[in-house]
């Protein structure tokens, strides 16, 4: 199933690297108690929250030369992509536990969350599950406050992300609040 612009995005709950639950309806406009103390992403969890666009980005695995790259890009960019009014959240197919060994390897504070099992279930509720592979492709969506994604690209395995492209996207979304 492909998800495009203008299509809610499909709701989940994952493990972070540190063993918490994520789950994409924290982040949304009027939230609850939200997962905003998993991984340090600064929700609130009151119900006058205005909620938190999202950049979710799929990879397709830990310790892989084009997956630590851009991981590491994002790192240095993160303010671009954790603040008051955006949340990075990073999805693979990895176990958390490789996930927490990744991360703290290569000094990425922001959640990494696995969709390991059931294997894949996200990443093909995404239309980015390569099913010969195993894995993820490079999928990135920008999900609004109300849980609509806003812009999506997916780039092949061996085609590395452009994230001026994802910066511009988020600057537009902001300028319409």
């Amino acid at each position: 199933m492909e998800i495009t612009p203008g299509t809610k995005a499909p709701d989940f709950a994952l493990r972070n690297q540190h063993g918490e639950t994520v789950r994409l309806s924290d982040f949304r406009a009027g939230a609850g108690d939200t997962a905003g103390n998993a991984g340090n992403t600064g929700n609130t969890g009151n119900a006058g929250n205005t909620g938190k666009n999202v950049v979710l980005l799929f990879f397709p695995f830990a310790f892989t030369g084009i997956c630590t790259g851009e991981l590491c890009e994002v790192r240095d960019r993160l303010p671009a992509f954790v603040n008051k009014d955006t949340q990075l959240l990073a999805i693979s197919n990895d176990s958390p536990f490789a996930l927490r060994i990744f991360a703290d390897h290569e000094g990425l504070e922001y959640p990494l969350l696995s969709d390991f099992w059931p294997h894949g279930e996200v990443s093909r509720a995404y239309g980015v599950f390569n099913e010969e592979r195993g894995c993820a492709l490079r999928g990135t969506f920008i999900i609004d406050r109300e849980g609509v994604v806003r812009w999506s690209v997916i780039n092949g395995m061996p085609d590395a992300r452009d994230l001026d492209a994802y910066i511009t996207a988020l600057d537009a979304l902001r300028e319409e609040v």
